[in-house]
């Protein structure tokens, strides 16, 4: 008998105890229908608690079971491994990204595949030497053409064609390295006074300088005061 008919069973047993209950007139009599009427129900409990136990565990193996399937098909159940390391450079028409992995020329060609959009690419080799490999590129430049753009398998090599929509010069890949350069760019000279970063940098010598350091600084700049006001004050 299963939990399920154990617990209808358990249920009937209830109903006849209150039914005797109902009829029952002596207090001893009542008290005994009262306790076993007590025991039934944790009975019952307890037996629900185990099937939504059983319940849970059988989810827990459905899931399990869900997640195998929605790996990368392998005959060796490799895992995956992000490509980081590649190198690219550029014609007028095309942008090429060069992925160095060795033997991916003997694997077959269905298990290299590629995606493009008008931003971004990925690559995805399964199968080479028990691993899968992937590369994600977001955020490109400028605009390619998905349409258009296209891989190539070499010795140890896979070479992504991506097919520039206008013929201009990338000077980056992506825009995330673009903005990471201009940040690295000085500001202009032409919008900042000169004097201003030298400044700048005799505050924050003074702020954390000794007393010695503030007294020389003060000193300098009394003397540097005092020279400008000469120079001020002479009449040519």
């Amino acid at each position: 008998m299963d939990i399920k008919e154990q617990i209808a069973q358990l249920h009937s047993d209830l109903d006849e105890v209150n039914v005797l209950l109902e009829k029952a007139v002596r207090k001893r009599v009542q008290d005994v229908l009262t306790a076993e009427k007590k025991k039934i129900e944790r009975e019952i409990v307890s037996k629900q608690q185990q099937q939504q136990q059983q319940q849970h565990q059988l989810l827990k193996q459905k899931d399990s079971g869900d997640s195998e399937k929605t790996l990368l098909p392998s005959t060796s159940r490799g895992y995956a491994v992000k490509i980081n390391n590649y190198g690219w450079d550029q014609s007028d028409k095309f942008v090429k990204i060069y992925i160095t992995l060795n033997g991916v020329h003997k694997i077959p060609a269905d298990n290299i595949q590629t995606n493009f959009t008008e931003r971004s690419f990925e690559v995805l080799v399964k199968d080479l030497e028990g691993k899968h490999y992937q590369m994600n590129i977001n955020n490109l430049l400028s605009t390619i053409d998905a349409q258009e753009s296209f891989r190539k398998v070499k010795t140890d090599m896979v070479l992504v064609m991506c097919k520039k929509k206008t013929q201009q010069k990338w000077d980056f890949l992506t825009q995330v390295e673009k903005k990471m350069n201009d940040k690295k760019k000085p500001s202009s000279d032409a919008d900042t006074d000169p004097n201003d970063g030298l400044m700048n940098i005799l505050k924050k010598m003074y702020d954390e300088g000794n007393d010695e350091m503030k007294r020389t600084i003060n000193k300098a700049w009394t003397e540097s005061r005092e020279k400008q006001n000469k120079v001020e004050n002479m009449d040519f």
